[in-house]
């Protein structure tokens, strides 16, 4: 089935919410890979999605502010971390678009535990570090549980100014309303919805990264990122998973 057009504005959740949070100060930096690589990354069930022709591949630090179940208010510290993600991008055979995740570095242990069991994701417990200084952005991350243990790295960008409109490629690889999982050997799907993106040009002033070769794909950080993207942010909510048919 052909994938549904993206969309620069989320679908209306349905049903209740699950958890809200907020993300702050996202860099994304992506790179196009073969296809065939992607292919091994993503969920049985999905295959990966393509923007001319191409898979990509994100390595994506924020802050994750305020997680709370429900529309509750924020938890205290534990609601509020560094993380950053290696990420592709997925369709299933419905046509839905998603996100897949190769892995996720957070602070919190209790996060990583939870988030691991319930949703089948791939979450890791690292030491990491978030400091903005006026336009500057800089993350660091150093891997604590599971294998391999130390991998991470760090990234420094500047804030440039914001995209002038609508961006095919941009919102190709930021307007993703839910990701894909395996969970208890079934494919789900787990929507979300936000305002659309506030994205910004930005340059890369520094990297040094582990992440995206411990998924799977070493090397590919050794060339300059093909998009380099940043956002200030949004506020976001979360559906209940909900089973995939084959």
């Amino acid at each position: 089935m052909q994938p549904v057009p993206v969309s620069r504005r989320a679908p209306a959740l349905s049903g209740s919410t699950l958890m809200n949070q907020r993300w702050r100060d996202l860099v994304f930096l992506h790179w196009r890979v073969p296809v065939a690589h992607a292919g091994a990354l993503v969920p049985v069930g999905t295959e990966p999605d393509t923007f001319d022709g191409h898979a990509w591949v994100g390595l994506i630090p924020f802050r994750l502010l305020d997680a709370a179940p429900g529309r509750l208010p924020g938890v205290p510290w534990l609601g509020s971390f560094a993380e950053t993600n290696v990420r592709t991008y997925t369709v299933d055979a419905q046509g839905r678009r998603g996100v897949a995740f190769c892995s996720l570095e957070a602070q919190r242990l209790a996060v990583v535990l939870g988030a691991r069991v319930a949703f089948g994701l791939p979450y890791t417990w690292a030491r990491m570090s978030a400091r903005r200084e006026g336009d500057e952005l800089d993350y660091r991350t150093r891997r604590r549980w599971p294998s391999p243990r130390g991998a991470g790295g760090s990234v420094r960008v500047r804030l440039g100014p914001p995209l002038p409109g609508p961006d095919p490629l941009a919102d190709f690889l930021t307007a993703r309303w839910g990701l894909h999982t395996r969970v208890g050997g079934r494919l789900r799907y787990v929507p979300n919805d936000h305002e659309t993106w506030p994205l910004h040009h930005a340059e890369l002033l520094h990297l040094d990264d582990s992440l995206v070769a411990a998924a799977g794909l070493p090397g590919l950080v050794d060339r300059a990122p093909d998009s380099v993207l940043a956002s200030p942010g949004v506020s976001t909510r979360f559906g209940w998973p909900f089973r995939v048919p084959a």
